[in-house]
């Protein structure tokens, strides 16, 4: 079945950890909204989307209303409507939820080792939708993520083994290199997937999804989990050479 929408994870998927979409990859996502709906689903909020994607870019010559934002794994849907990008809807967390949250993840750190020397701005993070951990903080570099994750990464799965038996009624869920995301349960990637069909009018048949955390851990994982035609790339060249073929082909 033909693909009339493509997906994308963000970091790890089109660019690289918190930085900006390469211009080479945004003018391959420009000619694929020629012909396609495509989305960008992160665990990041809207300022993040607005730094990688959206700033110094000109999006003037292409069908705009193509592209579909969702921030927080989803919890949050943004389209272009009368010349401005606008919210269309957010599954916020109550203050009571968010609080819950953060105290659940203060009082495990007190008793969970991450092998963490240093980090780099604060580690938790308020997203309104969602409340996202940092191992190293929301501001460490790169390099420092890459490393420490391929030596401690199963510390951060024991970690957020030891968040899902105190906050059941929570999805939980791996993002990036060293990040975890917390939502409500049900209010995931899939969710937003089904928001997509719903506002689109396509069928999950009609969709391709491309990420880098389609592991059962991943925040990307519940799209494969429902039956998308899913992709895992190992790197943003792994999306360009995707996206060259879709277009070689269409």
């Amino acid at each position: 079945m033909k693909k009339k929408l493509i997906v994308f994870d963000l970091d790890g998927t089109l660019a690289e950890t918190k930085q900006k979409v390469s211009v080479e990859m945004k003018q391959l996502l420009k000619d694929l909204m020629i012909n396609h709906y495509v989305s960008i689903i992160s665990g990041g909020d809207w300022p993040q989307f607005e730094k990688q994607l959206l700033s110094n870019f000109d999006w003037s010559d292409i069908n705009i209303s193509n592209l579909v934002l969702l921030p927080t794994c989803g919890s949050k849907y943004y389209q272009f409507i009368n010349d401005e990008w606008t919210l269309v809807y957010s599954e916020s967390l109550s203050v009571e939820e968010r609080q819950k949250i953060i105290n659940c993840f203060e009082d495990t750190l007190k008793t969970f080792d991450l092998n963490v020397s240093r980090t780099w701005g604060p580690q938790l993070e308020d997203r309104d939708t969602q409340i996202t951990f940092s191992v190293l903080g929301q501001q460490a570099p790169a390099s420092e993520k890459e490393q420490w994750a391929s030596k401690n990464n199963h510390l951060r799965k024991q970690f957020r083994d030891m968040l899902e038996v105190e906050l059941p009624e929570y999805s939980i869920r791996l993002g990036g290199a060293t990040s975890i995301d917390i939502t409500r349960r049900g209010i995931d990637k899939a969710f937003g997937i089904r928001k997509l069909c719903e506002k689109l009018n396509v069928t999950t048949g009609e969709i391709l999804f491309v990420g880098d955390a389609l592991f059962p851990e991943g925040n990307d994982y519940p799209v494969k989990e429902m039956g998308v035609v899913s992709i895992q790339v190992n790197s943003v060249s792994d999306t360009s050479k995707i996206i060259e073929t879709i277009l070689a082909y269409q």
